[in-house]
């Protein structure tokens, strides 16, 4: 074991998170001058304080014992470094947490495959971003066997089936929408900031696919609400556009010359994209001029119309809070569908489930079994 390169993993690793070696201390039962020992690469841990450390960290342990790229480190700390005054310490473990969730995901995907997986790629020609945007859209609507017109029910399941991990997840800065990262082990990963308005939160997954696609060349992108007209986040934003709001769709809309705030309603719900994104997708269409264009932007669907599919009608009240907390730090129906299979065909232990889905232990388990409909068979 290489004592300097490992110390100076564990100091970068620390520093990514502003923690001191106190919290450190506190949080492994590690001696504070023993960790200070390591980090200056003057003592070796053992391997129980190296999966201890590993687990803190939340990344697989071969990356602190040898070359082994298998932890997202400089993308983490390449976007820390850009975006620092952006990220609080809280959003920088909320990141950590959804790479964590992303490389079991990467795992579960292969002992318990739900989807058959339909790889895609896109190669852009020329200079014109906006083009580039058009066609990649065309291009994986027409992958994924959509009618040039027909609207896209699931966001998430059409990017998970071309092998792009997505999660919700909270963070405490608004301001960011989403972000995507290469994992090493995982691949493209998407988050959504789930402090997010529904239809937000759906465009947010398309627009950070886009960069997943067409960013080749990047290992982190992160994507503000109200973004700069960056050249590739103006592409990014037109794949989402199209991807979700087809022109072919909206050119079939009867009566495309009349229009009131209650049909931008109508169509931004049929969508499940916002009015701004419908009076857009309108406009550029040439569908309508500026006096309609203001009229549908500033229609509003009401909260309460809004639908989410995570979160049924068919709910308790108690069921729903639950679920929102769940997918603030998230646990999406279909990882934690994963988990619980996984579980049962015996690939996982219940201590290993509750680590996977970021439980506090056994109690918080079992609520959560009972919450899904599922049985803890063993060792629960």
């Amino acid at each position: 074991m290489d004592l300097v390169l490992l110390g100076n993993k564990l100091k970068r690793y620390r520093e990514q998170f502003q923690a001191s070696h106190a919290d450190l201390a506190v949080a492994t039962g590690i001696d504070e001058d023993q960790l200070r020992a390591f980090e200056g690469g003057q003592a070796t841990p053992s391997g129980d304080e190296i999966l201890i450390l590993a687990d803190y960290y939340k990344c697989d342990y071969k990356f602190f014992v040898s070359n082994e790229k298998s932890a997202p480190f400089e993308q983490t700390e390449t976007l820390f470094r850009l975006h620092g005054n952006d990220l609080s310490r809280e959003d920088r473990w909320s990141i950590q947490e959804f790479l964590f969730l992303c490389e079991c995901e990467e795992f579960l995907e292969q002992v318990v495959p739900q989807l058959q997986r339909k790889r895609f790629s896109f190669v852009p020609s020329g200079t014109f971003y906006k083009r580039h945007g058009v066609e990649c859209a065309s291009a994986l609507r027409k992958h994924l066997g959509y009618r040039p017109n027909e609207i896209v029910p699931n966001v998430y399941a059409d990017l998970r089936k071309i092998g792009i991990h997505v999660f919700p997840r909270k963070l405490a800065n608004s301001n960011i929408s989403g972000l995507f990262i290469l994992h090493p082990v995982a691949g493209n990963c998407v988050l959504v900031n789930y402090d997010e308005d529904v239809y937000r939160q759906r465009f947010t997954a398309a627009h950070e696919a886009g960069h997943a696609i067409l960013d080749t060349d990047a290992q982190v992108v992160i994507s503000f609400a109200w973004p700069a007209g960056e050249l590739r986040e103006v592409r990014a934003n037109t794949f989402a556009a199209n991807f979700l709001v087809p022109p072919q769709f909206l050119a079939s809309i009867p009566n495309c010359d009349e229009w009131d705030e209650q049909k931008g309603v109508q169509y931004a719900r049929m969508l499940a994209v916002s009015p701004v994104a419908l009076a857009v997708g309108l406009k550029e269409a040439g569908l309508i001029d500026d006096t309609t264009f203001s009229v549908i932007r500033n229609a509003k669907v009401p909260p309460e119309a809004k639908e989410d599919p995570e979160l049924p009608g068919s709910l308790s009240p108690r069921g729903r809070d639950r679920k929102k907390t769940l997918l603030a730090r998230g646990l999406s129906d279909y990882y934690v569908g994963l988990c619980f299979d996984a579980y049962d065909q015996h690939q996982l232990t219940a201590g290993r489930l509750t680590e996977m889905m970021l439980l506090s232990g056994p109690n918080e388990l079992n609520e959560l079994a009972v919450l899904y409909g599922r049985n803890l068979q063993y060792g629960g």
